[in-house]
């Protein structure tokens, strides 16, 4: 299981993701030898984070799902998922996420 970093801010997102790129492909790769086809993020330690955090988990998503890989994220902060709520981004991380009403 990969970890994100304690600080996820618009200032330090690029590098973190430079870093989290590189591991994400190397755990997909060995993921796509297993039987399983998920990547799991352990977002325990994010304390420090604004929107570009979003960001950050929006390209590993992306990145992933590439290759029909799933992203799952663990024990993330409740701020973490209601910034995503308020973004209506949270059904893309959280399965459980209650959908969005439809306008009538």
């Amino acid at each position: 299981m990969l970890k994100l970093p304690s600080r996820l801010r618009m200032d330090n997102v690029p590098q973190e993701w430079a870093k989290l790129e590189g591991a994400l492909r190397a755990e997909s790769a060995q993921v796509g030898n297993a039987a399983g086809r998920s990547v799991s993020l352990d977002a325990s330690g994010l304390n420090d984070f604004d929107s570009a955090a979003l960001s950050l988990l929006l390209s590993a998503l992306r990145l992933c799902g590439q290759d029909g890989w799933q992203l799952t994220l663990h024990q993330a902060p409740r701020e973490l998922r209601e910034l995503a709520r308020v973004y209506g981004l949270e059904q893309l991380f959280w399965s459980d996420a209650a959908a969005p009403a439809q306008a009538a």
